[in-house]
This record gives structure tokens, C-alpha cells and sequence, in this order.
């Protein structure tokens, strides 16, 4: 028998929303436990936010650090979160706290002395987590991380004997991290690195004061190679982190002080000289912290502002899709009193569609930005598709679907029929269909089940 442990006097879950000012974004929930305490320096009680599906029975979970430890809250029913996990940390005021996921395993950092890199094995869920390491063998401080493929970065990393700017590590076991180069061997003069993103390799890496620095880690020569830079651009200050465009062509890249500078789109096009071609700013110019790319859309963590979202089907030329101020207790433009308050990350990767934002003092936000996006939800009305568009295996899910026989097919828009098939929803309404004999185009797929009948439209690609 399972058995779930829910402390419900220390947990507060609110679906409050009407004090919260927002556009094509809505509030299904919000987790923050009241026993957490606020740090003495800048009154923080949480940090970033991660997201984690179960590959096994498709459940989704949000993951929240706060000063003394990392919360996992089931989000499958979005308007109703769950505490399934915490894991303790060795400090209990701790500002950062940082993650990222490879398989089934959560990696942890927290910045500062005294601290341990944490992994976690998630597969357990939603029963419970294991901690399979809790050590500073490896180090005991990071700032930030990034993993690509079966490579793990981590940035400003220290333990009590050694500081690098940037590390990257061998995580095909996931469990033992094996160091592979510092990138202080190669290019000593960068002298921290703040943050980065990476892909095949390639780390456009934010070096706070120093700007953009981008590097190839080749694996055959161990080392790191510089191959452009972006060290004077308008409204320069500390640059802190940046996300690409999926067509691998701009990068989105946020300055964190001083408060209040724009959001710089990078022409990347021509990696050895990256250019800055535009300048944005949230509604009330407060600081861009955090961004992540997911499709068509740019989703930016703007402290006091909150998350704003941005279409960038031209990636060149963002445009002002939505909003949701997860802290509107505070005006704009208070920076610095207090310096660090507001929304500190935003995950929108989730396959259920719903995003994931932290308050460094108000927790974890559930949210709904189907009518920004246009990306419908699971939890909406209707059926939603994903991943859409597809090349293969299409997953339906509806609420109303849940433990039912599915009958479903799938027409072209003339309406000629390609597929007719069954299949047996789970838990959360979610059933798959093998899509992968057909050609490039859009479809429409209907769906019924014993308490409704659905339609969706998909496009497929090759």
C-alpha cells in the first residue's frame, strides 16, 4: 500500500487569483509552506523552480528550493498540488538553490560555503524520492547548471581548496559525476562564469561583468574552445543568463544589474560575432532574470513583473503575448529595497502544457497560458495533443478520458480518414497513437470516450 505523509498544517495551497494582475495568463494554483523561513539578508524564502514527468505513468511534478531544502509537488491535477518530497539541505539560509534533470535523476546546487551537490533519484514518485548523493566530494558550491546530453555544467563551482568559473562533467552515470575539464585550464582570464546554456556542446555562457562568452567543449581534445564574444552591447551591465531560439539563430540574453536593463535579442546567425539586433523591456521595466525558449514563445522570470511571455515566431522580433505578476505586493521599480523579490525562474517544458513559476517570497505558481500561447492545456476544456506539431507517437489527453476506452481517427482536412483505432486512457485521460506513416500536413484528430467527444487539430512534420 502507498502511503502518503501530507502535512497539511505547515502547508498552505491557495487558488487566490484575483489580486494578481495579469493578461492571457491565469492562476490555477499557487504551494508555499508557512513554515519557511525568509533569509536575514534579502528576505528570500524560495529560488528557481524545475519540472519533472514521470515517464512511467505521466504523472508531473514541480520542484521549488527554499532556504533549507527542496520541495517535489505533484502538479498532474494542476488546481490541486501535492507535497510528495522534500530533501533536506545542509543549510538553512540558503538564498540559491538551482536544478536540473537527466532521466530519472534531479541534480541540486546551492551557491555559497558549507553546501553539498545533491542527486536524486525520482523514479520512486510519487511515494517518495531517493537521495542517492549528498556530498561536497565533488564540490559543495555551484551557482548554476546546465545539462546536454549526457554532460553536466556547472557554473562558479568551489569547494574549500578550489574555484573554477565552469566545470562539465560526465553524468552517463548518473549517479557519479566524473570531472572532465575546467574551463579555468584553457581560458584563465574568464573570471566567472554566471550562468549558461548549452547545446551539442556549445556553451553560450554568461560571464557576468566579462558579457558573452562562447565556447565548444570538444570531447576528443578535452578542452575548451573559444568561438565568439559579446563584450560591449547597449544597456550592458552583469550579464546573468540567456536562452536560444530553437532555430538556433538569436539568443535571448538578460542582464541583472544594475536593475531594470533591457532584454538583449542576439543575432547568433554568425556564431564567431554575435550581434545585438534588438532591446526590450516588461511593461513596468523591471529586472529580466531568467529566460527559456519553448517553441514559438519566450518565457521570461522579471522579478517583480513576473512571467511574461513573447512570441517569437520571428525569432528576431519578440512580441508581447501575455503576463502574470506573481508579486504584486510590491510596485515596480522598488529595486534596490528589497533587491531581490519576485519571480526568480519559469519552466514552461511540461508536456501537460501548464507552467511553472517561483516568488522568491510566495513559492511555487501553477499556471495557464493557453490563451497566450495558443498551446490549450490538459487541464482545459477540451482534448490537447503533444507534441504538436509531431514527426511520430501523438499522446491525447482529456480530463473526461481518464481510465476509458478510446475510439478515435484521424482525417486530413478534406476529410478523408487515415487512421481508426482504439485505446485505453490512463489515470490522467492520456492515450498515444502511432502517427508515423503519415505525410507532412494538418489533421484532425477525433476522440470519444463514454463521457465525451473530442476534436484537435495536428500538424506533422518530417
Amino acid at each position: 500500500m502507498k502511503i502518503i505523509l501530507v502535512f497539511l498544517f505547515l502547508i498552505c495551497i491557495t487558488s487566490v487569483k484575483a489580486q494578481f494582475d495579469h493578461q492571457n495568463v491565469s492562476l490555477y494554483a499557487t504551494f508555499d509552506d508557512a513554515s519557511v523561513t525568509a533569509e536575514p539578508v534579502y528576505q528570500i524564502r524560495y529560488q528557481s523552480c524545475w519540472g519533472w514527468e514521470d515517464p512511467a505513468d505521466h504523472r508531473e511534478y514541480g520542484i521549488i528550493g527554499s532556504t533549507s531544502g527542496t520541495y517535489v509537488i505533484e502538479v498532474t491535477d494542476p488546481s490541486n498540488p501535492v507535497q510528495r518530497a522534500y530533501i533536506p539541505g545542509r543549510s538553512n539560509n540558503r538564498i540559491w538553490h538551482e536544478y536540473k534533470s537527466y532521466q530519472n535523476y534531479l541534480y541540486i546546487i546551492a551557491d555559497g560555503g558549507g553546501n553539498t551537490l545533491q542527486i536524486v533519484d525520482l523514479s520512486y514518485l510519487p511515494d517518495s524520492v531517493h537521495v542517492v548523493y549528498d556530498d561536497d566530494g565533488i564540490f559543495d558550491s555551484g551557482h548554476t547548471l546546465y545539462v546536454d546530453g549526457n554532460r553536466l555544467y556547472v557554473a562558479s563551482v568551489s569547494n574549500p581548496s578550489n574555484y573554477s568559473s565552469m566545470n562539465v562533467y560526465d553524468i552517463s552515470q548518473p549517479e557519479v559525476p566524473v570531472l572532465l575539464r575546467q574551463l579555468d585550464q584553457d581560458y584563465p582570464s574568464i573570471s566567472q562564469v554566471h550562468d549558461m546554456y548549452v547545446v551539442n556542446d556549445t556553451v553560450y555562457a554568461s560571464c557576468a561583468y566579462q558579457g558573452l562568452y562562447i565556447f565548444r567543449y570538444d570531447e576528443v581534445q578535452n578542452r575548451f574552445i573559444q568561438i565568439g564574444s559579446l563584450t560591449t552591447y547597449p544597456d550592458e551591465g552583469y550579464n546573468h543568463s540567456s536562452f536560444l531560439s530553437e532555430d538556433h539563430s538569436t539568443l535571448y540574453m538578460c542582464d541583472e544589474v544594475p536593475a531594470g536593463l533591457a532584454v538583449k535579442v542576439v543575432d547568433v546567425t554568425t556564431i564567431s560575432n554575435p550581434v545585438v539586433i534588438d532591446t526590450f523591456y516588461t511593461h513596468t521595466g523591471d529586472t529580466p532574470h531568467n529566460p527559456y525558449v519553448k517553441g514559438n514563445y519566450l518565457y521570461l522570470a522579471a522579478y517583480q513583473d513576473g512571467v511574461y511571455i513573447y512570441d517569437i515566431s520571428v525569432p528576431s522580433q519578440p512580441v508581447l503575448s501575455g503576463y502574470f505578476d506573481t508579486h504584486p505586493q510590491n510596485p515596480p521599480g522598488t529595486y534596490p529595497s528589497p533587491p531581490y523579490a519576485g519571480c526568480w525562474a519559469v519552466y514552461p517544458d511540461l508536456p501537460s502544457g501548464i507552467i511553472l513559476a517561483s516568488d522568491m517570497q510566495l513559492g511555487l505558481f501553477i499556471l495557464n497560458a493557453s490563451a497566450a500561447t495558443g498551446v490549450q492545456s490538459i487541464q482545459d476544456a477540451g482534448m490537447s495533443l503533444y507534441p504538436n506539431p509531431s514527426s511520430g507517437i501523438l499522446r491525447g489527453r482529456a480530463a473526461s478520458l481518464r481510465n476509458a476506452e478510446v475510439e478515435y481517427s484521424l482525417f486530413d482536412l478534406s476529410g478523408r480518414e487515415y487512421l481508426h483505432s482504439t485505446a485505453t486512457a490512463d489515470f490522467t485521460g492520456e492515450f498515444s497513437l502511432d502517427a508515423s506513416g503519415l505525410e507532412s500536413g494538418t489533421y484532425l484528430l477525433n476522440a470519444s470516450g463514454p463521457q465525451g467527444n473530442f476534436t484537435a487539430r495536428v500538424s506533422i512534420i518530417r
